[in-house]
């Protein structure tokens, strides 16, 4: 399915205006609904057919996934775009305004590690993509290295770059195309435990969980970029 389905009227009726002239409760009118701030999470990766974000999003079911895409899309954050070769489906990207959410999501996404757990780990489902969400979220803004250079993930299958230019640190989907300082790999479940604080860097260094490849002093200025010195 990547059209989007007439959403239930419980779900239409369930729209969450605040009446507050407030910018927090006008941005919670649009995103504060259930599944919206995951939904997002899944586009700030790449974009995704609607099949693929209900895939990633277990439990949601096709009409409230709509609704949301449609809620987005209707305020800005959302696009359409068609799929090469494929003249009904429709791939779902976040726009300029919708990409502004990074920040605010990597914070939530940082604030919220501290609360997981081994339960949560044990019985939760783990997604390459989110451990991708969970390195961003580590990176400091204040520990932006000097140096420009660029520092490669591999996160299980998924590949995406941190390129630091002129004290600012931006977020590259897929491979570089330049020459990389330094190559991390290690698997989502190592990087979110680490977040998390449930395994210390040096630990997972030790146990091979985590690779390192690069010179010591870019090595250095990563690692602190990530707050794990």
């Amino acid at each position: 399915m990547d059209g989007l389905a007439e959403p239930a009227g419980d779900e239409m009726a369930g729209k969450r205006d605040y009446g507050q002239f407030c910018g927090l409760a006008a941005g919670l009118n649009i995103i504060g609904e259930r599944w919206t701030l995951l939904l997002v999470r899944e586009l700030l990766v790449s974009a995704l057919r609607f099949n693929e974000l209900l895939d990633n999003l277990p439990g949601i079911g096709p009409n409230l996934l709509a609704e949301r895409l449609r809620t987005l899309g209707e305020h800005g954050l959302v696009e359409q775009l068609p799929v090469p070769g494929d003249g009904r489906a429709k791939l779902y990207r976040l726009t300029d305004r919708g990409q502004q959410l990074r920040g605010p999501v990597l914070g939530l996404a940082r604030w919220g590690m501290q609360f997981l757990s081994a339960d949560d780990r044990d019985g939760g489902e783990i997604r390459a993509e989110w451990g991708i969400i969970a390195v961003q979220a580590m990176v400091d803004g204040d520990r932006v290295p000097d140096t420009d250079e660029t520092y490669e993930f591999r996160v299980g299958e998924e590949v995406f770059a941190v390129s630091v230019t002129g004290g600012a640190a931006r977020f590259l989907p897929g491979q570089s195309e330049s020459a990389v300082a330094v190559v991390v790999s290690s698997d989502p479940d190592t990087f979110i435990q680490i977040g998390a604080g449930m395994v210390s860097p040096f630990d997972a260094l030790a146990a091979g969980q985590i690779k390192l490849e690069g010179q010591p002093e870019a090595i250095r200025r990563c690692t602190r970029l990530l707050g794990l010195t």
